[in-house]
C-alpha cells in the first residue's frame, strides 16, 4: 500500500491563507507521502476552476508526486434545489475537472437524507441510479468513482453495501474511510471488514470517543448520530484501529493508497507527519 494526503488534512492553515493547494504539494512531497489527495479546487490567484486544477497538475508532476484522487460533494436529493438531474449534470462536470487535475479516481458524497425518503433503502434506486450515471460518464475518461461512508444518511456499512451493489458497475466502487463508521456508532473494525472489498481508495483518519452518558467536552467535538461525542486526532492517538482496518484491506487485496484525512484540534503539521511515520509503520508490520 502507498500513502497519500488529503488537502482537507491542511484546511485549517488553507482558510486561513496561511497555505494554498500548492503549498499542500510542496510539504507533502516534503513529508514523504507517495500521493496527494485533493478536496475541490480552491485557488487562490483569481483563475477560473480549469486553469487552477491544470497548474496544481503541472506541480505535481514538477514535484514527481502522484495525484491519488479528487474529492467533491455531492448530493443527488437535495443539491441544485433538489433537481436530480442537473446534479448529476454537475458531478460530471466535477469529472472534467478531476480528468484536468490528473486524478484516476474520484469521491462524490450520494447524499445526507432527505425528510421525503423515511428510510435510507426508499431512497436507494434514486442515489444508486445517480452513481451509476455518474460513473458510466467517468468511465470514458479513466476515472474510477467511489462513494464514501459519510454523512450520517449514507454511512452505515450495511448501507454503502448495498449502495455498492445497487449501483452494480465495474468502474464504481467505496472509499472506505476508517473513522467515519463512529459517526454511524459503528465499530470500526467490524465494519470496516465489511466493506473492505469493495475499497478503491482508503481514508486513514482517527477520533477521540466519548460517551452521549458523559457530559459535553466542549470545544471541538460533534455528535454522532446516536450522541456519542467525537473529536478528530491524530493518526494512532484515538479509538480507530487503524492497523485492524489495514490488515482488512490488505486480506481483501486491496494494494492501492491509503490517504490521511487528519481533523483535529492539534497543530497541523506535526500532526500529520506524526500520522504518517504511525501509518508508514502500521504498514510495514502488515508484511
Amino acid at each position: 500500500m502507498k500513502t497519500a494526503v488529503s488537502t482537507y488534512s491542511f484546511h485549517k492553515l488553507i482558510n486561513s491563507g496561511e497555505m494554498t493547494q500548492f503549498d499542500c504539494i510542496a510539504k507533502a512531497k516534503e513529508m514523504g507521502f507517495d500521493a496527494i489527495e485533493f478536496v475541490e479546487v480552491i485557488p487562490h490567484d483569481g483563475l477560473g476552476a480549469e486553469e487552477y486544477a491544470e497548474k496544481l497538475r503541472k506541480e505535481t508532476e514538477r514535484l514527481n508526486i502522484a495525484v491519488s484522487n479528487f474529492t467533491f460533494g455531492a448530493d443527488f436529493l437535495n443539491g441544485m434545489n433538489g433537481d436530480t438531474t442537473a446534479e448529476i449534470e454537475r458531478v460530471k462536470k466535477m469529472i472534467d475537472l478531476a480528468a484536468v487535475i490528473g486524478a484516476k479516481s474520484v469521491r462524490h458524497d450520494a447524499t445526507t437524507g432527505n425528510p421525503n425518503y423515511r428510510s435510507f433503502d426508499a431512497a436507494l434506486k434514486t442515489i444508486a441510479d445517480a452513481c451509476r450515471e455518474v460513473t458510466e460518464y467517468a468511465a470514458q475518461k479513466g476515472i474510477k468513482t467511489a462513494v464514501e461512508n459519510h454523512g450520517y444518511f449514507c454511512q452505515d456499512s450495511e448501507r454503502v453495501e448495498k449502495l455498492f451493489n445497487a449501483v452494480n458497475h465495474p468502474n464504481f466502487g467505496l472509499l472506505t474511510d476508517m473513522g467515519n463508521f463512529l459517526c454511524a456508532d459503528e465499530d470500526p473494525a467490524r465494519a470496516f471488514s465489511r466493506v473492505a472489498p469493495y475499497a478503491i481508495y482508503a481514508h486513514a483518519k482517527d477520533f477521540i470517543l466519548k460517551s452521549a452518558m458523559e457530559p459535553s467536552p466542549g470545544r471541538g467535538f460533534f455528535c454522532s448520530r446516536s450522541g456519542n461525542y467525537l473529536r478528530g486526532t491524530i493518526v494512532g492517538h484515538g479509538v480507530v484501529p487503524v492497523k485492524h482496518c489495514l490488515t482488512a484491506l490488505k486480506r481483501a487485496g486491496y494494494d492501492g493508497y491509503v490517504a490521511i484525512e487528519f481533523e483535529g484540534l492539534e497543530d497541523t503539521i506535526t500532526s500529520i507527519e506524526t500520522g504518517l511515520e504511525n501509518l508508514k509503520r502500521y504498514i510495514s508490520e502488515l508484511d
